[in-house]
């Protein structure tokens, strides 16, 4: 069952980030995106394809995450917004709120923060503002753990 939604990533995998590689700054890509190493800075997907970021049990990002489709298997310090879908795999941990389309979570993923469900119109302006904090919540919304 789970077998067949693996074969729904078409993007080739175009951009490497290295193991012993750290990179400062914002990083925007269209395709595919194999993290492996250290990106501090936000990750942001352009363009309309069907750019896919895979980060594995080795790679770490601390910042905002604004992508169609990822899979993670490593470290996320920064919310995710994915306007198709996430895939969370057993070594995956995100400190901060995941916004999905549609999602697949492995036994062994952590997710310190929220799970916010959002349909693909709402997905794709998220993904649409890249420069917009969406920290903020409405009055009332959120569960009152804050900072």
């Amino acid at each position: 069952m789970w077998r067949g939604s693996r074969r729904q990533r078409t993007a080739r995998i175009e951009t490497l980030i290295g193991p012993n590689t750290e990179i400062h700054g914002d990083l925007r890509f269209s395709g595919g995106l194999h993290v492996d190493g250290r990106v501090r800075g936000n990750v942001i997907a352009e363009g309309e394809g069907r750019s896919v970021l895979i980060l594995s049990e080795h790679g770490h990002i601390e910042g905002e995450v604004r992508v169609p489709q990822v899979v993670l298997n490593g470290t996320v310090v920064g919310d995710v917004h994915a306007s198709e879908r996430v895939e969370l795999a057993s070594k995956a941990r995100v400190t901060g709120d995941v916004h999905y389309n549609l999602i697949e979570m492995a036994i062994g993923a952590e997710v310190n923060g929220s799970l916010v469900h959002v349909t693909r119109a709402q997905a794709g302006s998220e993904t649409a503002a890249p420069g917009v904090e969406p920290r903020a919540a409405p009055a009332g919304a959120g569960s009152g753990g804050g900072e």
